[in-house]
């Protein structure tokens, strides 16, 4: 079973329909939610814009190519729900937050290791980012 994370805490996935990978979800236009693995080409991403919901996979929670996909999907256009799956700890929350992420899911032994306080205590994620400080 999956947990999803948001700002507000442990929830139930509400999401009903198929993920598909990327060759099939543009092959239909992008009718699909799309699964997207860590090493996914950073061509892919632009043809993908326009999919409801995309899922990238973080096979470990020491690889941050996903990351770097929820940047550039960002920067390339893409407006709907973008979700972080797999190995991402209650101490990356703010990192996927801030790289465009709107939710992470854990499974229940993540979730028990690291229980839902923990993530909250990441969810002011807009409060402590030092380069929009920077910025300001």
């Amino acid at each position: 079973m999956s947990i999803i994370v948001t700002d507000q805490g442990f929830a139930a996935d509400d999401w009903t329909g198929p993920f598909r990978d990327a060759q099939q979800a543009i092959a239909n236009d992008c009718a699909y939610a799309v699964d997207l693995p860590s090493d996914t080409d950073h061509a892919t991403l632009a043809r993908l814009t326009n999919a409801p919901m995309i899922r990238i996979d973080f096979p470990s929670f020491a690889d941050g190519r996903g990351f770097t996909l929820a940047t550039m999907l960002r920067r390339a256009g893409f407006k709907g729900r973008l979700r972080a799956r797999g190995h991402v700890l209650a101490d990356q929350y703010a990192m996927a937050r801030r790289v465009g992420f709107d939710e992470v899911e854990i499974d229940d032994a993540m979730a028990a290791r690291q229980p839902q306080d923990q993530w909250l205590a990441r969810a002011d994620w807009q409060q402590n980012h030092y380069q929009a400080r920077l910025r300001g």
